[in-house]
Order: structure tokens, then sequence, then C-alpha cells
């Protein structure tokens, strides 16, 4: 289809418009456009845990089929979210078996972000699909004098760092600390 993005994990709250829903925000890195995505509670919840590096007593679903992949001596690649239909996202896990060849498992894209949660896994999506269902966020704009990170030199992007710090805003000073490393290395 084209260029997959990184996309990050930015918010996750009840819906307000569907009962027993709860929206996903994820965002891409280099355009910051957001997509946002009604999920189950269970797949909230399970995300919601990992993101916290909570430990539940017994394993989550989404746990167990980490550890079922651990065991089996796979690793989880990526995730791909790669279409749209109707409004409702599909995506893909990459695996990597013990022989280094490449798995695809079909997937709720939900499912897939508790996955990628777990294991340290990137989230891709095609940039085609980031345009069509995700939106620019006015207010990190009106903030900001340019469009995107990759137009900041490493010491602005450490002041822009320092600026959100001080405001107490950490989420994004974490992607920003995180798109900073990503730049470094």
């Amino acid at each position: 289809m084209g260029e997959k993005q990184e996309l990050a994990i930015i918010a996750l709250s009840n819906s307000e418009s569907h009962q027993g829903k709860f929206a996903l925000i994820l965002e891409c890195l280099e355009t910051h456009r957001r997509i946002p995505m009604l999920i189950g509670e269970a797949e909230a919840i399970s995300i919601a845990v990992a993101m916290e590096k909570m430990q539940p007593v017994r394993p989550l679903t989404h746990d167990l089929l980490w550890n079922t992949i651990v065991q089996l001596g796979a690793l989880v690649s990526s995730v791909l979210i790669h279409k749209m239909v109707d409004g409702i996202f599909y995506a893909q896990i990459q695996l990597t078996d013990k022989t280094e060849q490449l798995i695809y498992l079909d997937a709720r894209c939900s499912d897939a972000i508790a996955l990628s949660v777990r294991c340290g896994a990137p989230i891709f999506m095609y940039r085609e699909l980031i345009e069509e269902a995700g939106f620019l966020s006015e207010l990190f704009f009106s903030s900001q004098r340019k469009g995107s990170l990759a137009e900041y030199s490493i010491p602005e992007l450490e002041e822009l760092l320092e600026k959100l710090i001080q405001k107490e805003d950490y989420e994004s000073a974490a992607r920003i600390r995180d798109y900073i490393d990503k730049r470094r290395t």
C-alpha cells in the first residue's frame, strides 16, 4: 500500500459518545496526525494494565498470548494497522520465529496494540491510511513554530522537552524524549 509510519499511544479514556466503549488515540510520530479508535472495555483494561506496568495476580488474555509466543521461541516484531473498512481498523501482528522466518497473524487492532504494549513492539500504519483516518491537533501545532518533529534540531528538541517538563505535560515530554533517542540511534 505504501510507506509505513510509526504510531504512539497518546490517550485512552472512556468514550463520551459510545457507552461501554473506550477511545484510544494514536498519533503518528512524524506528522502528528491523531487517529481515534473505539475499543472494548476488556482490551482497554489490558492496554492500561500493560502501559502502567501493573502485574495482575493471574495473566490477562494478552499476557497469555505473549507468554505463549515467547515460550515458542518467537518475537513480536511489529504491529501493522493496514486497512479500515466502514470505520473498523484491521491489523496484522508480525512475528519472527527462532529460524528468523516471518509469521503474520490477522488481529483486531485493540488486541494487536495490547500485545505490542506488553512486548515493546512498534505500531505502524500506512501513510495513506493515516491521512484518511487521522486529524491534526490544532492544540499541538498552535504551540509550535514548526509542523513536524523532523524539522527540529536535537538542541531544539531538548529545549522543547524542558518546556514540556516545566508545564508538567509528561505524556508529550515522553514522546519527545523517545523521538530524541530514536534520532540519536
